[in-house]
């Protein structure tokens, strides 16, 4: 069976840890008094240009061509119109370009380049990034520098009011992955003097390489445990619950290796947990809190809690802006900007029922629920039951053919989903004759 997980993230990895040099480079630069606010912004900006030409090649024009055309959007357009003509821009982009991933796959079943792959893993963050801005000056957070276009300032003035949002765009410690910076932290961390940057912690960074040293292993130990058994498309009935749940368990070693990585990256440039901060503002989240995902009975905070810079933010640009149906809206959006692949599709869709039903099952346990050893039994069964329905749907999104995704819904691991949906619909009867 193809997975997507393990295509892509490998060679970004090599990639960011070739990034290293230049951010500890960046973090001492940044230490003196001659390195202005103007050089700094150029070298994060063409140390960005550098890295997408070394990782995708000539692909590489798919992400410069979008994040000229948003700053030509920003400059343009008043703070007011700015935020829903850069969106559609932006999405119609890289939809355009997850056709072409989509016509490959599926029409000339062929396998996709591994640097397009990588393109389209960094043009999905660029979408972060650009619709964050955009909605930063659309609320008045950030005071856009657009003129309507009849100003008579000269072109090193222009170029000038537009280099931060480029260095923003393309800035490398978090062009192939990493947390979303807002443009304010990622201003004020650029902008602030020598005494107030972080400096780089030798204890900080071993401290990280250790533990993705650690989940690294645990990597290569899961691997061949895995290769040694039957995959999914051979198991025998309860067999398969197994081997989906340490499937599933690879997937989620793979992906917090990689973000402790881009973590350890942006730290070594400076771009630390305490940095750039300003009062009143959401303080820096990294997408992996391991802890927690591995040991809530709760969809709903395994939602929150994965990839949780990414939640924050669709959080902000779908759900909180929809007026019906958020949630459902949300996970639909989400699968478009993962591509819309079948396996996408189906599972988050499926995910959002699953955080719908977890919402109303643990409600009704918290009314119902009063001696303190059912509350353990059922924390523990609920536990067991979260972990293996986000098994499910991992592996569901990774899917890469129907194929894969037939042989999943097939197995004895539909089970857990179906289980909640039954919940979920028992629970709205109830609820509404309450009511």
């Amino acid at each position: 069976m193809d997975w997507l997980p393990l295509f892509f993230l490998h060679p970004v990895s090599l990639y960011q840890g070739a990034a290293f040099p230049f951010a500890l480079l960046f973090n001492y630069l940044c230490t003196m008094d001659s390195f202005s606010t103007r050089a700094r912004h150029l070298f994060l900006l063409a140390g960005g240009g550098a890295l997408a030409v070394a990782a995708m090649r000539s692909y590489a024009l798919l992400v410069f061509i979008p994040a000229l055309c948003t700053v030509v959007l920003i400059t343009s357009l008043s703070p007011q119109r700015v935020h829903r003509p850069t969106f559609f821009f932006q999405m119609s982009w890289q939809t355009l370009c997850h056709l072409g991933l989509h016509y490959t796959e599926y029409y000339l079943q062929e396998a996709p380049s591994t640097r397009f792959c990588i393109t389209l893993s960094s043009l999905m963050l660029l979408t972060q990034r650009v619709t964050s801005l955009s909605l930063d000056i659309w609320e008045g957070k950030v005071g856009a520098s657009s003129g309507g276009g009849r100003s008579r300032s000269s072109l090193s003035e222009h170029l000038g009011k537009a280099l931060p949002y480029f260095s923003y765009l393309l800035f490398f410690p978090a062009l192939l992955g990493g947390p979303l910076w807002s443009f304010q932290r990622f201003q004020a961390r650029v902008q602030g003097s020598s005494s107030l940057s972080p400096r780089c912690s030798c204890w900080a960074l071993s401290w990280r390489g250790l533990q993705i040293l650690g989940l690294e292993c645990t990597k290569v130990f899961m691997r061949g445990v895995l290769s040694a058994g039957v995959g999914l498309t051979d198991c025998q009935r309860l067999e398969c619950i197994y081997v989906v749940w340490a499937t599933a368990g690879l997937f989620k070693l793979t992906y917090y290796s990689h973000w402790m990585l881009d973590d350890t990256l942006l730290h070594a440039a400076g771009f630390g947990s305490e940095s750039g901060q300003g009062p009143g503002e959401e303080g820096y989240v990294p997408d992996a809190d391991i802890w927690t995902l591995e040991t809530t009975h709760r969809i709903s905070l395994f939602t929150r809690k994965w990839n949780q810079s990414t939640a924050r933010w669709l959080r902000r640009l779908v759900f909180q802006q929809s007026r019906v149906w958020p949630l459902l809206q949300t996970f639909a959006f989400s699968a478009w900007w993962h591509g819309l692949h079948p396996g996408q599709v189906f599972g988050f869709l499926c995910w959002a029922v699953m955080v719908e039903a977890d919402y109303l099952i643990h409600t009704f346990a918290d009314l119902f629920i009063r001696s303190q050893p059912m509350r353990l039994l059922y924390r523990i069964l609920t536990w067991a039951h979260t972990q293996l329905i986000m098994a499910y749907i991992m592996l569901a999104v990774e899917a890469r053919s129907l194929s894969s995704l037939w042989v999943l819904c097939h197995s004895y691991n539909s089970v857990f989903p179906v289980v909640y949906c039954i919940l979920l619909f028992l629970l709205v009867k109830r609820k509404c004759k309450f009511n």
